[in-house]
């Protein structure tokens, strides 16, 4: 099997898994701790998760870059990861005793505990190295650190936790977890390095670029984090449970389009690298026609069955989140194609400012628009929000590279996905007034509506199966 092909699967089912306690969990979970529950840890861990972001700078991004870069050197591999880890050290360091600080002296007191719990998350983010592990293109190791932490996470939480109470518990479940994975990684690490200290230049060298790519990943933040925090301050703490849930549920389709990204970033830093910009700027346009095939599908599906899996999934008190759902779905449009901007074009080409400058102008568009739709249409208005900004961001990039990457010709190539997308979300919607279950209703939705799809772009498919084998064939020659 094509080794980009295995990495897709290996990073989706890596990105599936991440996601896959909540949505395993969520049934069991609004029927326990409740939606003011999901509220208090949602709200709790989105503030822990600023101070991941500050110990790990841009290291998700600028960790893969560069080790792509230098992946069959084990020599200049060893400088490199010592480093950036020791830099990575540092940073975290400095984010634990700040989180600290706020904990002690400026968190709510009503939430001071589940602060206090999420303190081993915080720590946890000094033996992050998936970066190394994604740089080497090596998905398959942590695929296995997640199958093992996931699986051993759920069995926890079902049998420690039982009542509203147990919103403790639960949080520090979760965060043991996150160091548990992070310690995994290590045993794997050690035949693939040669550990020494790195001289003070060798660490100092790499924060201003680092740094650069940080600013980005705060601003991304302020759009898909600063929501919780905004609706928890705008609103109330059981509306956020209500936008919790519809965001995991929704963030499936999103991690589905990220794992394809995050294999095809090595690759395209090593292609970068080698200035082969021909094959380069070919996979970004079949990336594009690819990825929005998927999105498409994913997002008009999504939101047909929202209507009568939401209920069913999470109990009838969780209406609510129908609605919410649905707008975040549209997001996913954007964000799809986005993502191969970003990881495909802007990051290995270095491109670091066009990026920098779109999420903010999407941070900030995003924070106005929460301060006047929150107070009005509570979690409604930063669902509305949300999409607003991942158009904004997703124009920006698309118009400023548009010499290199033709916006109007991969438009065209997008548009009949989008046009079957929603004449195969007509044509299922009707199932849901069939006098059967509503369980049966979801899964003749889902059936038909995969079927619809697929005839209407067997042509697309048939292309890109005999591409695939192509590719295989010469391999073999």
């Amino acid at each position: 099997m094509n080794k980009l092909i295995k990495n897709y699967i290996y990073n989706l089912s890596y990105q599936i898994l991440i996601m896959i306690i909540p949505l395993i969990l969520l049934p069991y979970l609004s029927r326990t701790i409740g939606a003011e529950g999901t509220g208090i840890y949602s709200y709790t861990y989105t503030i822990a998760q600023y101070f991941v972001l500050f110990a790990m700078l841009g290291m998700k991004n600028y960790g893969i870059r560069n080790i792509a870069k230098v992946q069959e050197n084990k020599e200049k591999r060893s400088k490199l990861f010592c480093s950036l880890y020791c830099m990575q050290v540092i940073t975290t360091i400095a984010a634990i005793i700040v989180y600290i600080l706020y904990t002690n002296f400026v968190a709510n007191e009503t939430y001071k505990i589940y602060f206090y719990i999420q303190l081993i998350y915080v720590f946890s983010s000094i033996l992050d190295i998936s970066w190394y592990f994604s740089g080497m293109e090596d998905f398959k190791k942590i695929l296995i650190r997640n199958i093992i932490t996931k699986i051993f996470t759920i069995l926890l939480i079902f049998y420690f936790v039982k009542t509203k109470n147990d919103i403790w518990v639960y949080t520090l479940i979760m965060a043991l977890s996150y160091l548990v994975g992070n310690m995994i990684l290590w045993i794997k690490l050690r035949k693939q390095i040669d550990f020494y200290i790195p001289k003070k230049d060798e660490i100092k060298i790499h924060f201003l670029p680092n740094l650069k790519l940080f600013v980005a990943v705060i601003a991304v933040s302020i759009y898909t984090m600063m929501d919780k925090i905004m609706i928890e301050a705008l609103s109330n703490i059981t509306e956020l449970g209500f936008y919790e849930y519809a965001e995991k549920i929704n963030y499936i389709q999103v991690l589905i389009i990220s794992a394809f990204g995050t294999v095809m970033l090595p690759r395209m830093s090593n292609m970068a690298e080698q200035n082969e910009n021909g094959k380069f700027v070919n996979n970004i346009n079949k990336s594009l026609e690819f990825i929005m095939f998927l999105s498409c599908a994913l997002c008009f599906g999504i939101m047909t069955v929202a209507e009568t899996f939401v209920p069913i999934y999470l109990g009838e008190n969780f209406k609510r989140t129908t609605i919410l759902l649905q707008i975040l779905s549209i997001s996913s449009l954007f964000v799809s194609w986005g993502n191969v901007i970003r990881t495909q074009y802007l990051i290995p080409k270095e491109k670091d400012n066009i990026y920098i400058v779109s999420v903010i102008l999407g941070a900030v568009v995003n924070f106005i628009i929460n301060l006047i739709l929150i107070p009005r249409f509570q979690a409604i208005g930063a669902c509305i929000a949300t999409v607003i900004a991942e158009v904004t961001v997703m124009l920006y990039q698309s118009i400023t590279i548009i010499k290199e990457i033709s916006l109007w010709k991969n438009i065209k190539k997008v548009c009949p996905f989008l046009i079957k997308a929603i004449f195969m979300m007509i044509l299922i919607y009707p199932v849901k007034y069939l006098e059967v279950s509503e369980i049966t209703i979801i899964i003749l939705q889902i059936l038909l509506g995969g079927i619809i799809y697929l005839l209407f772009n067997i042509k697309y498919i048939a292309n890109l199966v005999g591409r695939i084998k192509m590719k295989e064939g010469n391999k073999n020659v």
